[in-house]
């Protein structure tokens, strides 16, 4: 009996040391957890009836202080504004026989609040009613933290995603779009990015007009990972075509696997389109929308290069409008501008797509043509241009003429680099020009002594009016109604290193193409006006000295003003100046000259046109003229007598000067029987080597005080004069012998 007792207790024992070890067990789990186990009775306050020791961890509270509510109610623990709902999702749960879940925040004893997360299960009597609560609440404000920081990125990336400017790509590596924003979908001409998605199969070949860029987008990424302001033209929904700048990157797996590309587009239409223009602007002439001469450069090292390996030729063309800057200056700079893209479209027309037509500046243009063995094709192109240059052109309803001069030096015969080319074509435009405009020439090496010629006169020629390096002749005009000297003419001469004098022919046309006749006559007419100031100063008396006009002068619009500053200087009065100006300069621009010359003819200047019967006048408008005489050329006079026609032609100028009330002047009167033709036809004036050659100032002068006291050879031609009307044609040809 003892023994049965004995191991009874030790039985018990053994249990009750098993328990101890459950129970402390338990608790050291207990302590170990970063939470709470609780069990609370279900009444109106959740009054705890447990708690283990991770409650002061949790909340702050040791555990004594929660239990029975001895302190302050884990309630009160929760956050005020979620109290209300912990209790209904908890109660709900138990109502329903469920596990209950919730989320929540508490305060903690320092103030501070946390998120927990409480999970736990309604305990049952044996009638079914719910009499206690057990349950575990646990910590979660680092993960809870964490999810709302994600949350918001996620809602930041998706606003940015669907509110950005800029369109934001997915695309597989096949080509087909995974995820697009609106603005993508815009862009690219789409309603919605899903729109966009279901549309777009093939990247490739429905979005790049160049199927070749899409290749070059995944070379890049194969190779580099990244595209970095990839520019593509692309097609639109609607088919319109603009111009796209693309960032992108390869995104890749764990593995380095390939996923997808992703980047941003944006639309670059609008600065492409900018960058074209500023492009264009700096390679291309503003006037006439052809290549400049930086474009022209380019072209023609690549034609030469070209031409290289197929061995065949380049041809370049310089072309130069003749007297387009009379025209410019005479119409002005609009129907100028207007001219040479006349001429432009001319060019453009008379040679193939594949040639060039370039403006380098002005009035001056170049072709560049090519082909193998193209040399007598070059020609007739060339031929062709010239021609079609030379057509009349209607602007702004006045039609107006220009023909051209041009050179051709040959690739690579005549040069291997561009600017030997444009050198050569150059001396052969200047060799077109000296054989009288309108034609063209190739070049030959002999040319170059000529443009060194060329170069050298015009350096003399700016030497000369630097240093006023020019000299007066006086010509006197004989009235031959009274046989007196009733005028002069002053003529230029140049001064040669050794003093001698020389006549400017051929530096009037340079003078004229440099501008530099504008100085030179502005000269001319300063000494003029002083010199016949000094031989009224003598008390000889007045006549008027005649000047003659360049067009370049005509054509200033300061001519007049020029004019007056002369007489002023020299104190000449305005009657005592006559300017003599030609046929082809006032029928050039016949309204223009009209108004300059009646505002000349207001001064009181008397006007004159020389080398009358030289060019082609409209009667219509040389009625309008204020001009006072005719001067018949001297072509003419110099064939009376001898020529029927010339003789015509000069009655034909006295008989219309007079009838248009104008005086008739003969100019290179060398023998007798030309004044006895012109003395029989009532000419009235005449000039010439048979009364006198030029003079210098100091004969002149000495010439009309002679003259002025009735002596010497013009004292016959007076009296010769005076009985003229009186006299037969045998005692006329006797006088004139005699004369």
């Amino acid at each position: 009996m003892l023994a049965a007792l004995e191991k009874r207790e030790q039985e018990i024992e053994l249990s009750r040391q098993a328990l101890r070890e459950k129970e402390r067990m338990l608790t050291t789990l207990m302590s170990n957890l970063d939470g709470m186990v609780y069990r609370c009775r279900n009444d109106a306050q959740w009054t705890m009836e447990f708690v283990s020791d991770g409650c002061y961890h949790l909340t702050g509270y040791h555990a004594e202080e929660l239990l029975q509510n001895s302190r302050i109610s884990y309630e009160e623990v929760e956050h005020p504004e979620d109290r209300a709902r912990v209790r209904n999702e908890i109660e709900a749960a138990l109502a329903n026989a469920r596990r209950f879940f919730v989320e929540y925040r508490i305060q903690c004893q320092d103030g501070t609040t946390k998120w927990v997360w409480e999970r736990g299960v309604g305990i049952r009597d044996d009638a079914g009613n719910v009499v206690a609560l057990e349950g575990y609440i646990e910590n979660v404000t680092e993960r809870k933290l964490s999810t709302q920081a994600l949350q918001q990125a996620e809602r930041s990336f998706r606003s940015i995603f669907e509110n950005a400017t800029e369109g934001i790509f997915q695309t597989s590596p096949e080509g087909r779009y995974l995820n697009v924003n609106p603005a993508l979908a815009s862009i690219y001409g789409f309603a919605t990015p899903g729109e966009l998605v279901a549309s777009i199969g093939d990247i490739q070949h429905q979005v790049y007009t160049k199927p070749a860029r899409r290749a070059e987008f995944i070379r890049l990424m194969r190779e580099e990972g990244v595209v970095t302001n990839f520019v593509s033209e692309i097609r639109r929904k609607d088919g319109h075509r603009i111009w796209i700048s693309e960032n992108a990157r390869a995104v890749l797996d764990e593995a380095g696997k390939l996923l997808f590309y992703e980047g941003t587009v944006e639309d670059v239409t609008e600065s492409k389109l900018n960058q074209e223009k500023l492009e264009h602007l700096a390679n291309h002439d503003p006037v006439t929308g052809l290549p400049n001469r930086l474009l022209m450069n380019d072209r023609l090292r690549q034609m030469m290069l070209s031409a290289q390996r197929s061995k065949s030729i380049v041809a370049v063309v310089l072309i130069d409008l003749d007297h387009f800057k009379l025209i410019n200056d005479t119409y002005g700079h609009n129907r100028g501008d207007q001219l040479l893209q006349t001429m432009a479209h001319r060019m453009l027309a008379s040679v193939r797509e594949s040639d060039t037509v370039v403006r380098l500046g002005g009035d001056e243009f170049v072709l560049l043509l090519s082909g193998a063995n193209r040399g007598e094709a070059m020609s007739q192109v060339v031929q062709r241009v010239l021609q079609t240059i030379a057509r009349p052109s209607q602007i702004e309803g006045r039609e107006l003429s220009v023909s051209c001069s041009m050179g051709v030096s040959i690739f690579p015969r005549d040069g291997r680099d561009v600017q030997t080319l444009l050198k050569n074509a150059d001396t052969a435009m200047y060799k077109a020009k000296e054989f009288g405009r309108n034609n063209f020439q190739f070049y030959s090496p002999e040319m170059n002594a000529v443009i060194a010629e060329r170069l050298e006169m015009q350096s003399a020629l700016r030497s000369a009016v630097e240093h006023l390096q020019f000299a007066l002749l006086y010509q006197p005009k004989v009235d031959l109604v009274s046989g007196q000297i009733a005028g002069m003419e002053a003529l230029l001469r140049v001064k040669d290193e050794k003093g001698g004098l020389s006549l400017p022919e051929n530096f009037v046309q340079l003078a004229e193409e440099t501008g530099l006749i504008v100085q030179i006559g502005e000269w001319v007419m300063r000494e003029a006006c002083t010199f016949n100031k000094s031989l009224q100063a003598r008390g000889l008396p007045a006549m008027r000295v005649a000047i003659n006009l360049s067009a370049r002068q005509l054509t200033r619009y300061d001519l007049v003003r020029a004019v007056e500053h002369a007489l002023s200087e020299a104190q000449l009065p305005a009657e005592c100046l006559e300017l003599e100006l030609t046929e082809s300069m006032v029928m050039n621009d016949p309204e223009g000259v009209i108004a300059t010359l009646a505002q000349l003819k207001a001064l009181g200047i008397q006007l004159s046109i020389d080398d009358f019967g030289t060019g082609y006048s409209s009667l219509s408008y040389l009625k309008r003229f204020p001009v006072t005489s005719l001067k018949i050329d001297q072509s003419f006079v110099r064939e009376l007598g001898q020529d029927e026609n010339a003789s015509a032609i000069v009655r034909a100028v006295i008989s219309l000067g007079h009838s248009l009330d104008m005086k008739v002047i003969a100019e290179g009167v060398e023998t007798e029987k030309q004044m006895s033709f012109l003395l029989e036809n009532r000419c009235d004036a005449m000039q010439g080597f048979l009364f006198s050659r030029p003079l210098a100032a100091a004969e002149f002068t000495t010439l009309v005080e002679r003259e002025s006291h009735g002596g010497g050879r013009f004292s016959l031609l007076r009296q010769l004069c005076s009985t003229f009307s009186d006299r037969s044609a045998q005692e006329l040809a006797v006088d004139i012998t005699n004369f």
